[in-house]
């Protein structure tokens, strides 16, 4: 098994390589409302999980894969699994058909329910977000690389991350709690690393997401100094149950701040 550090510069050039195939759908000229078996959307889908599965299964052959286009496996197998790669080839379909840009590439690696590596790839913003347990937490856009760290929370008026097309309710009532803040709006996993960058605060997802969804992400915010916690404040976690679904979390930036005290 290679180490991390070794590992996530072959991940970040394969999440790249993903990226251009998406881009090659997505610069067509198309039109689509839903996720259907020949949509666009699924042709970038199905043509980034290709190259990724392909490429890690030649990096890692050792490793198993677990990826949103191919997420039958039962966890009866799973469980057995104490690494593996956790893959969203596309995250942001929403953004995707709206072609604002705010989709993602995804690739994470699972150590006994712990994401300790993390790409997240943005094609059209031409930036990536790659970190590794004991390496840190960069971004590299253009050509420009660097590397990331949270922030403390401002506390007189901390910069609250809303879904761009997941809301809720259940926000809104959080949010109506707080004394003063101000609200971003990013899609897909990219609000995980807004955050990591510290240029924001905080993140409360209360609403249904997938494990791929987040894992990549949450690797990037914990490397940078973050956190993301279940409601109950425990440490979010992956492969631990029959369901391949998040319980409601919170991600953010300064560990030392308690936002479970406006749920």
């Amino acid at each position: 098994m290679q180490d991390l550090a070794t590992l996530l510069p072959e991940v970040k050039k394969i999440a790249v390589e993903a990226g251009e195939a998406i881009l090659n759908v997505y610069r067509t000229d198309f039109d689509v409302e839903h996720k259907d078996d020949d949509s666009p959307l699924t042709q970038a889908d199905l043509a980034a999980n290709r190259i990724i599965v392909a490429a890690l299964e030649k990096l890692t052959p050792e490793i198993p894969r677990l990826s949103e286009e191919g997420a039958d496996i039962p966890f009866e197998t799973r469980k057995t699994w104490d690494r593996y790669w956790l893959i969203d080839p596309l995250d942001g379909t929403r953004e995707f058909v709206k072609k604002n840009g705010e989709f993602t590439v995804n690739i994470a690696l699972i150590d006994n329910g712990k994401p300790v590596l993390g790409v997240v790839h943005a094609p059209v913003l031409e930036a990536t977000w790659y970190a590794a347990q004991g390496v840190g937490a960069f971004k590299q856009e253009n050509d420009s690389e660097r590397k990331i760290t949270t922030r403390a929370t401002q506390t007189d008026k901390p910069k609250i991350l809303v879904s761009k097309s997941h809301r809720g309710e259940l926000v809104d009532a959080l949010l109506a709690k707080l004394p003063d803040y101000e609200s971003l709006s990013v899609g897909s996993s990219l609000k995980f690393c807004v955050i990591a960058e510290g240029n924001a605060d905080f993140y409360p997802r209360l609403g249904l997401t997938s494990e791929w969804d987040t894992g990549a992400a949450h690797a990037v915010l914990n490397c940078a100094g973050g956190r993301v916690t279940t409601t109950n404040g425990a440490d979010l976690g992956y492969n631990q149950k029959d369901s391949i679904l998040n319980p409601h979390f919170l991600a953010l930036g300064d560990p030392a701040v308690d936002w479970t005290q406006y749920l």
